[in-house]
């Protein structure tokens, strides 16, 4: 059974035969389409649109990570997460990165590495987050949105490892961060 090999497999694609779009808003866009399945039946499939997003995974100098705590409003709680940001239209990943990480928590870095492209929801949405280790920090004053309030904290890899598997950090696009922390053999 081809797991990995066939990801374009025929005999489990859709065909859009329809789009509506349900809602514009400032950042995100639903759409309604009605798809044809692959035994020749319909049926309708609501997603979002999203312009794509870069995440950041900035290794202070003693080897900790910097994250943020902020209070995300669909689910009125304060996470722990890894700096991220929205792509601007036509915005090159890196570029956005670097502004972010310096928006968010005031640091450039001087190391910069592409490391993968993240779907957090596959289910609902088209969002990609594109993924970067961000090395030779250099601290500065954070430059935030308004409204936006952000802590910045230094976190080591076995607490980031335990927040995880106590059900504390939940956030999908920092658990995958950490993992890919731990492959670049970060502790």
């Amino acid at each position: 059974m081809p797991l990995i090999e066939d990801l374009q497999d025929p005999k489990l694609l859709e065909a859009t035969l329809e789009t509506q779009r349900v809602f514009d808003g400032n950042l995100l866009h639903v759409n309604r389409d009605t798809v044809g399945l692959p035994d020749g039946s319909t049926a309708t499939r609501e997603y979002i649109l999203h312009p794509g997003a870069v995440m950041i995974i900035p290794v202070l100098p003693d080897g900790r990570l910097l994250l943020e705590r902020q209070y995300r409003y669909p689910l009125h709680r304060v996470f722990l997460e890894f700096p991220a940001g929205k792509l601007e239209a036509g915005e090159d990943a890196l570029l956005c990165a670097q502004r972010e990480l310096l928006e968010e928590t005031g640091y450039t870095a001087s190391e910069w590495e592409f490391l993968g492209v993240l779907h957090p929801i596959i289910s609902y949405t088209d969002e990609e987050i594109r993924l970067f280790l961000a090395k030779g920090l250099t601290a500065g004053e954070a430059q935030l949105d308004e409204g936006e309030f952000v802590e910045c904290v230094a976190v080591s890899m076995d607490e980031l490892v335990a927040g995880v598997l106590d059900g504390t950090i939940t956030d999908a696009k920092t658990v995958s961060g950490i993992f890919w922390a731990q492959q670049k053999g970060l502790r």
